[in-house]
């Protein structure tokens, strides 16, 4: 499934390397990492989009090949902190319907609220 497919769509996008995590926002949001075709990888959300990209780079698990190729672009939108668990929730959703599954690098659901 490619991140264009997503509704709400993620506005904004900074490649996934050490030199773009000045370019994101310390404001809550969702998340999509994809790779260079923008397959998505993994779906998340976050009270500081900063942080969590960098707690991102920090993994290598994030930063390895996987069966879709390699995490190449964080595409993003801001959201109340209210809202970022029915986005992360609808995108998961999404992606299981066409998939049967979550993505390659996401590991547990998103909680129900």
């Amino acid at each position: 499934m490619n991140v264009s497919q997503l509704t709400p769509s993620p506005v904004k996008r900074v490649m996934f390397t050490l030199e773009s995590v000045k370019q994101l926002p310390t404001a809550a949001g969702c998340y999509v990492l994809t790779n260079f075709q923008g397959e998505i990888l993994y779906v998340g959300l976050t009270v500081n989009l900063f942080q969590r990209f960098k707690q991102h780079r920090d993994t290598p698990e994030k930063c390895l090949p996987t069966t879709l190729g390699r995490a190449h672009w964080f595409h993003f939108v801001t959201a109340d902190v209210n809202e970022i668990n029915a986005i992360e929730r609808g995108w998961q959703n999404q992606y299981s319907a066409i998939h049967g599954s979550l993505p390659v690098l996401n590991k547990i659901d998103s909680p129900v609220r």
